[in-house]
């Protein structure tokens, strides 16, 4: 862009190297917080899992929004399920125990599409309402996957940190980086452990109270947590099925976070081979030529920063050009860099 009929460099560019440090060492470029952005008044620990969630004092404070969304949602589907299928409970086969805890049970069962077959509809309109249910159960359970676990997974990082460091003392600083840099797969090691206990604890009680062998015992557990549900072996007694309202919810949902974290450590490590690659192979002419975005002859920071971005695909050809455009548009004055008075000016409302 031209001033004066003078053309300035359309980003800013990196300091005169040659210019004289009053400190008589080596200049060093310092990072310069912005005051405007949003995590630059946060404590480092408040920064952990920002994006998603912030740290309380305590995992039982104050909920986060987004899992309160999900308990209203939850709390609702599985109410009005049990609601609904105590009163046609008569039109439901099977082996039965009490009847709302039955109730309850099914559409839990139906919710997670585990569908052992030991309790069935039996009649056309409980088969309507079990197939009603069981999308809007499918539905509940990916908000949940993508909220719920998610947020009690981000709970346990901290202390998850501070466990594997245990004969080291680490700092909020510290913590943070940990967290930023090995964010995936702390939450794997996490849902991981929760899941390996979710299979003892079932395959426990279910040789203790249902009275099945070890090797049955395993095999439902599996079957459950898998959503594979045969049917032949399942929970029949009352007090099973107490505790199978609570385990079958959260075993195959552990279970898809666990899948979900293995295919975000896949791509982390695909992206990270691309930026060592594009970090250590030489910079050529025409890397050069692809770099100079103002078209003035000469590269400066931001503008070889861009380019790198670009090739790691951290951004695309077009992000870099409608944030060119912004740029255009509140540089009023054309004079290659932004001003009060330009921002003022572009925003200000126009007489019609």
């Amino acid at each position: 862009m031209a001033s004066n009929g003078t053309r300035e460099p359309l980003l800013p560019q990196s300091p005169d190297p040659s210019a004289p440090n009053t400190n008589g060492q080596l200049s060093r470029r310092r990072h310069v917080r912005c005051r405007s952005a949003p995590l630059a008044n946060l404590d480092p620990l408040e920064k952990i899992g920002a994006g998603s969630i912030q740290l309380s004092n305590s995992v039982f404070g104050k909920l986060h929004p987004s899992f309160q969304e999900v308990a209203i949602y939850l709390a609702g589907y599985l109410g009005i399920g049990a609601v609904i299928f105590y009163l046609v409970r008569q039109q439901i086969t099977g082996k039965k125990t009490e009847g709302f805890l039955d109730a309850l049970y099914f559409t839990i069962v139906t919710m997670t599409t585990v569908g052992y077959g030991d309790l069935v509809p039996n009649s056309d309109l409980t088969k309507l309402l079990a197939c009603a249910f069981v999308f809007t159960g499918m539905a509940l359970v990916g908000l949940i996957l993508s909220r719920a676990a998610d947020y009690l997974v981000e709970k346990q990082e901290v202390l998850l940190i501070k466990a594997l460091h245990r004969h080291n003392k680490v700092g909020p600083t510290q913590i943070l980086k940990e967290v930023e840099v090995n964010k995936t797969r702390y939450k794997f090691f996490v849902v991981f452990f929760l899941l390996l206990v979710l299979i003892v604890t079932g395959t426990i009680f279910l040789v203790s109270v249902e009275k099945l062998d070890v090797i049955d015992a395993f095999y439902c557990v599996c079957s459950t947590i898998t959503t594979l549900g045969y049917g032949d072996k399942s929970f029949s007694t009352e007090g099973g099925r107490v505790f199978a309202v609570f385990w079958i919810l959260t075993g195959p949902i552990c279970l898809g976070q666990l899948f979900l974290y293995i295919a975000e450590l896949t791509t982390e490590k695909r992206q990270k081979d691309i930026t060592k690659m594009v970090l250590t192979r030489r910079t050529t002419k025409a890397d050069l030529e692809a770099a100079d975005l103002d078209d003035d002859g000469t590269v400066g920071v931001a503008e070889f920063v861009i380019y790198k971005l670009r090739e790691m695909g951290k951004i695309s050809e077009e992000d870099i050009s409608l944030v060119m455009q912004e740029f255009e548009e509140l540089d009023v004055d054309q004079s290659g860099t932004l001003s009060l008075s330009d921002i003022t000016l572009a925003q200000a409302p126009h007489p019609s």
